[in-house]
């Protein structure tokens, strides 16, 4: 049997915090048609959200094929992290058809590809496809992240930063490495912002690489499975700001995690996040948290000012019922003041 046919496909998908990762990856789930999928989902945070998000969510991919690595960067930690999750999975009985890997919003996509071209994975698995989701309301208001504001102050007034904008950096290796880039909520743009946003994504990519617009996540399986690319051969050909270092550092980035009390309303939670992220330096907040007198789950998501929550399934007797909320920004994150300011 030729070795790239009776490789294990992988598709990597990266973009920056917030772009919308999770939600194409359920959708991906809903409409797999038969495919038997797994998940290894990378989380910057003491605690997996977009792993508990995924789980139970649909047949073809039940909670054992979900991995969760938290609390790392993959792409700084293949060795010790990637590998024994690859293996865990390729284990699975019956075999998985596809793997999907999440990476955090902090990771570069090249190391975690070049971990392909090692013998003991290379004869095993193999890179269908790299897949960067972009937020296109924050591209067209001519920024990468929800409140560039806010890290162009952290930059101004940090001494030691003697290169460019470390945010900036990760979004374009990004898409440097990508095949296929998913331009997302879509619909929250008009024409004249889509095509900003598609000019940002122009000035950044040196390859053909097509863009695809999406709302909610919802694109065809088919366009994103089943590439074929074999990337990993084709990894010195994308070139990205970090191709002359040994490794990098995520030194410019905070996270933690915050235990909250159950509450009572979750929109005046939802007002107190924005709150949150305008005043200081977050950049994402996600999680999980109990109402009062409610039997379902709140997920809370927010990428900067902009906070979305819903109930996504009811609590499990086995389910920790604490309220708990990552906080991810940028280094310096002032933790008593968003404590307070959660707090009301």
């Amino acid at each position: 049997m030729n070795a790239s046919v009776s490789r294990v496909p992988c598709t990597v998908v990266t973009g920056f915090l917030g772009a919308g990762k999770t939600t194409l990856i359920r959708n991906l789930l809903e409409n797999a048609k038969g495919k038997r999928l797994a998940i290894i989902v990378n989380e910057f945070g003491d605690v997996g959200i977009d792993g508990e998000i995924l789980k139970g969510c649909v047949d073809s991919c039940p909670e054992e094929n979900i991995v969760e690595l938290a609390n790392g960067c993959i792409c700084c930690t293949v060795a010790d992290d990637f590998v024994p999750a690859l293996d865990q999975i390729l284990s699975l009985n019956p075999k998985v058809d596809h793997i999907l890997i999440e990476t955090s919003g902090l990771a570069l996509p090249k190391p975690l590809v070049q971990a392909f071209q090692w013998p003991t994975v290379k004869s095993r698995v193999t890179v269908d496809g790299v897949i960067a989701v972009v937020d296109g309301p924050a591209l067209a208001d001519g920024r990468v992240a929800s409140d560039m504001d806010a890290l162009q102050a952290q930059r101004a007034a940090d001494d030691s930063l003697d290169h460019d904008d470390p945010v900036e950096e990760v979004f374009e290796d990004q898409i440097a490495c990508a095949d296929l880039i998913i331009l997302s909520k879509s619909d929250l743009m008009d024409a004249a912002g889509s095509a900003r946003a598609n000019a940002v994504i122009g000035e950044h990519v040196a390859r053909a690489v097509k863009v695809v617009p999406t709302a909610q996540g919802k694109v065809d399986p088919s366009v994103l499975l089943g590439l074929g690319l074999a990337v990993e051969g084709d990894i010195e050909n994308r070139k990205t700001h970090h191709d002359d270092e040994l490794d990098h550092e995520h030194d410019d980035f905070d996270s933690f995690v915050l235990d909250i009390p159950s509450i009572a309303n979750p929109d005046e939670l939802a007002k107190r996040v924005a709150l949150a992220a305008e005043q200081e330096n977050v950049l994402r907040v996600k999680g999980f948290v109990e109402v009062g007198g409610k039997p379902m789950r709140l997920l809370l998501q927010a990428v900067g000012p902009r906070v979305n929550h819903y109930y996504d399934r009811a609590w499990t007797a086995e389910d920790d019922r604490r309220s708990r909320l990552v906080v991810i920004g940028l280094k310096g994150l002032n933790r008593p003041a968003i404590e307070r300011i959660l707090a009301g």
